[in-house]
Parts: C-alpha cells; sequence; structure tokens
C-alpha cells in the first residue's frame, strides 16, 4: 500500500509538501484540542470527588501533571528534530524543532506555576529547592536558551546546528526529572500513574487527567504546525512556490 511505502513519507520532508498538508491538519487538531479541554475540566472540576487529605486544592493536578508530561514530551520530539537536522541536514526537521521550542517552554511555566499553586496550600511554601523543581527549573532554562540562541545568530544554517547541538546536551536533563523523585529523597511526591501498576487514583480523576493531556497533545500539535507553516514561508520566501503562494493570497 502507498501509505506503508518510504517514498509516501519522505515526499513530506520537503517544507513545500509539507505546507499545505499542515494548513488541512491544524483545524482537525485545534478542534479536538478545545473539545477535550472542556471534557476534561469538566470531569476534573465538577466530576471528581474531594480528596480526602487535600480538599478541592489537588484539582490544580489536571492541569499541573499533563503541563509537567508536555513539557518533557516536547523536549524529547524537538531534540529528535533537531538530531534529525543534524544528521540529515533536512530544512524541515530544523523548523519543527523551532516551531516546537515555544511551546515546550510555555507549558514548563505552566508546570512550575501550577506547581507552585498547588505547593502553597501542600507544603506552606510556593517554592522548595527540590530535585524535581529545580530540574523542571533548569528544562525552561534549556528552552529559552535554545530560542536565544537560535535569535542571536544570523546565519540560519549556524543558528541551527548551534541550537540542535544545545538541545541534544539538554535532553539529559529530562530523565533527571522524570527519575529525581527515585533517586533522591526529594519533598515531591511519587508518580500516581505508572506504565507498570495501576494508577493510585479514583477513575474519575485519572480519566481527567487523561483527557487533560490529549488535550494539551493536541493543542501542541496544532500550534506547532501553525508556526511551522509561518516559519516556512520566513525561510522560503525567495523560493518560487512561496512567491506564488504569496500572488495567490493578494
Amino acid at each position: 500500500m502507498r501509505l506503508f511505502s518510504k517514498d509516501f513519507w519522505f515526499q513530506y520532508a520537503s517544507p513545500k509538501t509539507f505546507y499545505p498538508l499542515a494548513g488541512k491538519l491544524i483545524p482537525w487538531f485545534a478542534g479536538a484540542a478545545v473539545i477535550l479541554t472542556l471534557v476534561g475540566l469538566y470531569i476534573g472540576f465538577f466530576v471528581a470527588p474531594v480528596d480526602y487529605q487535600q480538599g478541592n486544592s489537588y484539582r490544580v493536578m489536571f492541569i499541573h501533571v499533563p503541563a509537567a508530561w508536555m513539557s518533557m514530551l516536547i523536549y524529547v520530539v524537538m531534540c529528535a528534530y533537531a538530531a534529525l537536522g543534524l544528521v540529515l541536514n533536512t530544512r524541515l526537521s530544523d523548523m519543527m524543532a523551532a516551531a516546537l521550542a515555544p511551546t515546550g517552554a510555555m507549558f514548563t511555566f505552566v508546570t512550575l506555576w501550577t506547581g507552585a499553586l498547588w505547593g502553597r496550600p501542600t507544603w506552606g511554601t510556593y517554592w522548595v529547592w527540590d530535585a524535581r523543581l529545580t530540574s523542571e527549573l533548569i528544562l525552561l532554562f534549556l528552552y529559552l536558551g535554545y530560542m536565544a540562541l537560535r535569535s542571536a545568530i544570523d546565519d540560519p544554517r549556524r543558528a541551527s546546528r548551534a541550537s540542535g547541538l544545545l538541545a541534544l546536551v539538554g535532553v539529559i536533563n529530562v530523565p533527571i526529572i522524570y527519575f529525581s523523585v527515585q533517586w533522591w529523597n526529594t519533598l515531591h511526591q511519587g508518580a500516581s500513574v505508572s506504565l507498570t501498576s495501576a494508577p493510585t487514583m479514583a477513575a474519575t480523576m485519572f480519566a481527567a487527567m487523561i483527557v487533560m493531556t490529549f488535550a494539551f497533545w493536541a493543542y501542541a500539535i496544532a500550534v506547532a504546525l501553525y508556526r511551522v507553516r509561518l516559519i516556512i514561508l520566513e525561510r522560503e520566501r525567495h523560493a518560487r512556490w512561496v512567491v506564488e503562494l504569496a500572488e495567490q493570497e493578494r
């Protein structure tokens, strides 16, 4: 089947081919993000029961935990695109890495912010220099450093190479974030959801968190696709197909 053909997928490595595909996918992922967010928030804030220890303050978890997962996942995906750009010298891979970085930084900030709101009633303070919190803060600095380095270098190829190397070096921080509560005696609680064991929470709580995770995932894809289209137009502005597209839209 053509769908499983190598050539079928390789054709979308071209910015010219990927640009219209991204435009078609954006409304679907954006719509899914809106619907899933409304469903997830409704389950989390109106259906899920009150926690017997934390009361209603725990409900920030339905934003905090999915945002934390996405902050790490997006960095790994960004790093993979950066590696492809360095190894295969594919323009689209570097563009996708650049498109993902702002969304990853946003989710990292949301993680830290909601964590502070959750920490105040739970720990009695907004911030502690805990291994999990500190490594997540480092992740935010890695995102910001990646974007700052790209902006500081005028030559796109040099910017891609330098920022790609930074992303590859920084990816070691992701497993540190994930395993920090196991490697060190931290104040942060352990994982409530694991691939090897059943979730230690009510079914409605788990459902709300998973729905919100898919909502954030759909949002990240929609925003990254929208942003990469802008990057493609900027980088390929002298290409004939971009010029023709601009003339058609006038």
